[in-house]
């Protein structure tokens, strides 16, 4: 398969409500979208990266320039342009894991596509639906947070995820937990928000039967999580800190995690994503596909990873109603609690085109020279 061209397209999805974490708050995802043009077909990449370098050193302008003038020179290049050939042709280039993932997407999906083939077959997926989990922002009140969790509740969903801050943690866990009882699943994530000394005051969570404590710390921070993971019986879940299958390996090896979140855009792609999850289910690690705010085309590639059997815990990947009433696909659409892998060839879905019109912000061609 041989290059012939990329577009590179912005699209904003105005968010249903606002969404907050102790990085900020949210009110409209932009997105970077990359289509590559083959000999063979077309497909399409999605870049998880945000406006601001926050959640990583990456941001959604760095990733369309490292693409323009780094990744696709290098690509051009290449006489035979298949999946696994991404990774390594742009190893020299370091860094970048959210463009090179959308790269890598985007080729999966036109290699794919050209021989019939969906990506949850490719990657190894052994379901055709999944129960699925929904996350819950920082809200005003607890009392708001407690009509947003039923409402989630009452929709069927698997897990709920909260997200915490210092001064946003106990009190409404606990509101959840005694209003909604023991028998749902419930985790919470604080994005790195907390420090060592605060591992004391963390502990209290202990009391609240949570499935998994997700990043106290930060990503860097290895040290930190062995101490907490050694003084409570709560397995604590790493996100930030796994940007590859080395990271995973030495995480695992000196216990700073019993369970990991698989995010394809931190990691560089699906096909890592893949072999962290080999990994993980090797080690007897419980894995789950964690959210960015994708787009429809990001949904489907998500559900085709989390789709694989070492996936044992529900994921971040919500109907698209959670998020958008006008997303650049047909919407994903919980039923019983569960949504749908797609089997199509590739990601097994499109762009509606009067959508994507409707929602870009920006398009530039970058052809053959």
């Amino acid at each position: 398969m041989k290059l012939e061209g990329v577009e590179l397209r912005q699209v904003a999805l105005p968010l249903v409500t606002p969404f907050r974490t102790s990085l900020g708050t949210q009110t409209t995802r932009n997105a970077l979208l990359v289509r590559v043009v083959t000999d063979e077909g077309e497909g399409f990449g999605e870049c998880v990266a945000e406006d601001d370098p926050m959640y990583c050193p990456e941001y959604l302008e760095g990733a369309a320039d490292v693409i323009r003038r780094f990744f696709l020179p290098t690509l051009f290049g290449l006489d035979d342009l298949d999946p696994a050939g991404v990774a390594p042709a742009l190893s020299h280039l370091r860094g970048h894991p959210m463009a090179k993932s959308a790269v890598e997407m985007a080729v999966l999906d036109a290699w794919l596509t050209s021989r019939g083939i969906s990506l949850a077959a490719h990657l190894g997926a052994v379901r055709r639906s999944l129960a699925v989990g929904v996350s819950v922002g920082i809200t005003d009140t607890v009392d708001d947070l407690l009509d947003i969790v039923d409402k989630h509740l009452s929709a069927q969903y698997a897990r709920i995820k909260l997200k915490i801050e210092p001064g946003w943690d106990i009190e409404p866990v606990r509101a959840v937990r005694e209003t909604f009882g023991a028998d749902i699943m419930l985790t919470v994530d604080a994005n790195t928000a907390y420090e060592a000394g605060d591992i004391p005051h963390l502990a209290k969570l202990d009391a609240y039967g949570l499935t998994l404590i997700e990043q106290p710390f930060d990503p860097d921070d290895l040290d930190s999580h062995i101490r907490f993971a050694a003084r409570v019986d709560t397995p604590i879940c790493l996100d930030e800190s796994i940007t590859s299958a080395r990271d995973a390996a030495d995480a695992i090896r000196r216990r700073a995690c019993s369970i990991i979140n698989i995010k394809p855009g931190r990691v560089g792609g699906y096909l890592e994503a893949r072999r962290i999850h080999d990994l993980a289910r090797a080690n007897g690690i419980p894995v789950w596909c964690g959210g960015m705010l994708e787009t429809g085309l990001g949904r489907a590639a998500n559900l085709a990873l989390a789709a694989l059997p070492g996936f044992t815990l529900p994921g971040d990947i919500s109907a698209t109603a959670r998020y958008y009433e006008k997303d650049i696909t047909a919407p994903f659409v919980l039923a019983d609690g569960r949504l749908s892998v797609p089997q199509g060839p590739g990601l097994g879905i499109a762009p509606l085109q009067s959508n994507l019109a409707d929602l870009t912000t920006a398009t530039e061609w970058i052809g053959r020279s």
